[in-house]
């Protein structure tokens, strides 16, 4: 039995190095027959000698590209181990298959799928004038597509990208909003906004934002209008009524494509209002022409933990149990469970 130890100390670095939900360790374990464990910073490696060193070679290469890009996904794994030394069999599905990268580098780093079903959704968006992709929170689905329509706009192959999103509250009031109407729409559209500012510079955003290359805009101003060569993305495609997704669907035009993405469990609709998003899937599963894509917890690359919280309330909303707290010691700071202020106690439960 053979050892050996890398020592990593960042943890985005970790993060990037492990993939989502680890599958970049898992991959190493399959391909060199050794163990990878970590723990303080240290990942361990154990096994046979040349299994040790192969994954030992490789974990330091994939450590330095993680370094110098900040990224990298399961093909960069896969080459990485080949290069060194692994045996891959022939129709041996481990890497992420299908999608290339998307032809966008900004601040030095490429964007790309990370996992399988990152892949299949990019693929889709490729493939069809319609996809519809559903999936819980930090699983890509905005990202990707506003990467792809960014991706399509710089080839030419459109010549407009429209950001779409219903102004929905997200289960609390905003009250009133000071400001024109630009600062009124800002708290609803943001995530669209910050998306495009991971792919474009803020300059460049401004200027084609300001000659309408971009727009970024509500539901409501969506009515009306036919797009042509556009590519046009409603996001947060759960909190949509059945009119207003069937008015969004009829916007596109010659030579366009649409996304629609949306998050079934995040549900702000008010209560007995059906979803337009599970409404269209119902409608539209059996048109061939129509992309539909179900990514899951697996695809989730925001930090590890959105995973596991994730994965918590779909196992309560499952089952339906109500969620106890665990027996043993709750610490309380700066006050009791009375609401006294104080120093820091424990109670024993």
């Amino acid at each position: 039995m053979t050892e050996a130890t890398l020592t990593v100390t960042a943890p985005d670095e970790l993060l990037q190095l492990f993939g989502p939900r680890d599958q970049h360790l898992r991959k190493l374990r399959q391909l060199f027959d050794v163990t990878i464990t970590h723990r303080n910073g240290r990942v361990r490696i154990a096994g046979e000698g040349e299994g040790v060193s192969g994954a030992m070679r490789t974990l330091e290469k994939l450590l330095h590209k993680v370094q110098k890009q900040g990224a990298i996904g399961g093909e960069d794994v896969e080459t990485a181990a080949v290069e060194e030394g692994a045996k891959v069999e022939p129709g041996a599905k481990l890497k992420v298959s299908g999608s290339e990268d998307i032809a966008i580098q900004h601040a030095g780093r490429r964007i790309r799928p990370r996992t399988e079903g990152q892949a299949k959704y990019v693929d889709a968006i490729r493939e069809y004038d319609l996809t519809f992709a559903t999936g819980p929170a930090g699983c890509g689905k905005t990202y990707l597509a506003v990467a792809t329509a960014v991706e399509a706009l710089k080839a030419g192959q459109i010549r407009k990208i429209v950001l779409v999103r219903p102004a929905v509250e997200a289960g609390e009031s905003l009250g009133f909003l000071p400001g024109d109407l630009r600062a009124k729409l800002n708290p609803y559209l943001r995530p669209l906004l910050d998306a495009l500012g991971e792919m474009v510079d803020y300059d460049q955003a401004r200027e084609l934002m300001e000659q309408e290359v971009i727009e970024v805009i509500p539901l409501a101003y969506m009515r009306g209008r036919t797009l042509n060569d556009a590519f046009i993305i409603l996001d947060e495609a759960q909190n949509t009524t059945i009119a207003q997704m069937k008015m969004f669907l009829t916007r596109m035009g010659e030579r366009s494509k649409m996304v629609v993405s949306g998050d079934a469990t995040q549900l702000d609709l008010p209560r007995g209002v059906t979803s337009g998003l599970k409404d269209a899937i119902r409608r539209l599963h059996r048109i061939k022409a129509i992309g539909m894509i179900r990514l899951t917890g697996e695809d989730i690359v925001r930090h590890r933990l959105v995973q596991r919280i994730v994965e918590a309330y779909e196992e309560t909303e499952n089952t339906g149990a109500s969620v106890r707290p665990r027996r043993g010691s709750v610490r309380v700071i700066g006050g009791d469970l009375s609401g006294r202020s104080g120093g820091e106690e424990t109670l024993d439960r």
